[in-house]
């Protein structure tokens, strides 16, 4: 039991703090490495290394066309769209921004819960709630394209984002494959890498690498950490933790995203930016707790 405790403390610190920087990092490697190619290389060389030290530690890999294809479909949900849509919108969105965006991926997942003949009732806690985080998200993206910060596009990627994130959860959570964590991990790393090294290349990507330093060390530590080791965190505890329980990330990533934005690259906060995150994170702790309250 003692050690159980400490595997949970160990992913949730891993999925609070590491995964609030890579909002940061990503903004740092995209200032000379295309968005497309350089996540593709990101999840190759991430997943490969996951597949390895699996197989090195006994797992192995999926036998039955169930397990690959729920594998495949939460890789491309979670990796290629919800992880490329946002580095692909860090071209111009601040990371602190893109960071809160993302908090709403709680919001849909407390939502998408609610669906199917496994779902939950919603609740009027719980429907406050979105309203409430959505009604936030339309001010914080209001403030940025009113403000020039970022195309519309960028927002509407950043906004379509946490949604796959939400389906690829809830699918995953639901389909859970006979494999062990580490192996569909790495698994849905590569299908993401390959899917994504793909488009760059088809985008005309490749002549337009620079290697810069920062950026570099930057892809290097979202190899290391944000993919292997909070990735891999995070699908551990999709089938660890409830839903609720997990959400709960959403309200420590942009906090550590706003303060390093703040410190590394003097990213700030309007007062109508202020204001949309405030209600962004009333509206993830409502469904948080609507959802708690039910259970």
């Amino acid at each position: 039991m003692e050690l159980r405790k400490v595997q949970l403390t160990l992913a949730f610190a891993a999925v609070y703090l590491i995964w609030g920087s890579t909002y940061l990092a990503i903004r740092i490697v995209v200032e000379a490495l295309p968005p497309a190619s350089s996540a593709g290389v990101r999840f190759l060389v991430a997943g490969l290394t996951m597949v390895v030290v699996g197989l090195l530690t006994g797992a192995s890999l999926p036998r039955r066309w169930s397990d690959w294809r729920s594998t495949i479909f939460v890789g491309i949900l979670m990796l290629v769209f919800g992880n490329g849509l946002v580095t692909w919108s860090e071209l111009w969105v601040p990371s602190n921004q893109a960071a809160l965006i993302v908090a709403t991926s709680a919001l849909w997942m407390g939502w998408m819960g609610t669906l199917g003949s496994k779902g939950e009732q919603l609740g009027a806690m719980r429907l406050i709630g979105l309203l409430v985080g959505f009604a936030g998200v339309i001010v914080l993206v209001g403030e940025g394209i009113g403000g020039g910060l970022a195309p519309w596009t960028a927002y509407a990627a950043l906004m379509l984002a946490p949604i796959a994130w939400a389906v690829g959860s809830v699918v995953s959570k639901r389909s859970p494959v006979s494999i062990k964590p580490v192996m569909a991990a790495g698994l849905q790393m590569l299908v993401a890498g390959v899917l994504l090294s793909a488009i760059g290349l088809l985008a005309g990507e490749a002549g337009r690498w620079t290697w810069a330093p920062r950026s570099l060390w930057a892809l290097a530590y979202l190899i290391v950490f944000g993919s292997c080791v909070a990735y891999g965190a995070f699908y551990w505890l999709v089938h660890e933790v409830s839903p609720v329980v997990l959400g709960t990330y959403a309200y420590v990533n942009p906090a550590i995203a706003v303060l390093l934005g703040w410190w590394i690259l003097d990213e700030r906060l309007g007062r109508d930016q202020i204001i949309g995150t405030g209600i962004i994170l009333v509206g993830v702790l409502l469904v948080t707790l609507g959802s708690a309250r039910k259970r």
